[in-house]
């Protein structure tokens, strides 16, 4: 496994894109997970605690740096209700499992025993914000 920094996509639409990467610039989306069969497709895409990664918007422009702080396996059915709320995007565990069954019925197939990467990560920095150096510092851009 490298620890050479990946890139990835929030969501799996322009719009769900945008929402998750603002709960995560808001401090609610502190954590994400995504099916276990993606990272065996491509293994070097796996978190690993302590690498930072930049969430990109849907356009492929970059977003946000994050540090991955935790990375567990769990299935479907048995993720709990802490790291659900972590993702940010719901007030139950009920309304995360409708939400990510959906995702997952779009993407490659759902079921409840289906093993989920689930991964706790940090903010480290918001790229929209930080100064572009090919525009130079205070040039008014």
């Amino acid at each position: 496994m490298t620890n050479t920094p990946q890139t990835f996509t929030f969501g799996d639409s322009p719009r769900l894109c945008a929402e998750l990467l603002a709960l995560v610039r808001s401090g609610r989306k502190t954590a994400t997970c995504e099916a276990l069969r993606v990272f065996e497709a491509e293994p070097e895409a796996m978190p690993k605690v302590g690498r930072r990664d930049i969430a990109l918007n849907w356009d492929g422009t970059q977003a946000l740096e994050i540090e991955t702080t935790e990375v567990t396996l769990c299935r479907f059915g048995k993720v709990t209700e802490a790291f659900a709320l972590a993702e940010g995007e719901d007030d139950s565990l009920a309304a995360w499992q409708e939400g990510h069954r959906g995702y997952f019925d779009r993407s490659g197939g759902w079921s409840p025993d289906m093993m989920l990467v689930c991964e706790r990560f940090r903010l480290v920095r918001d790229l929209a914000a930080a100064p572009d150096p090919e525009r130079g510092i205070g040039d008014g851009a």
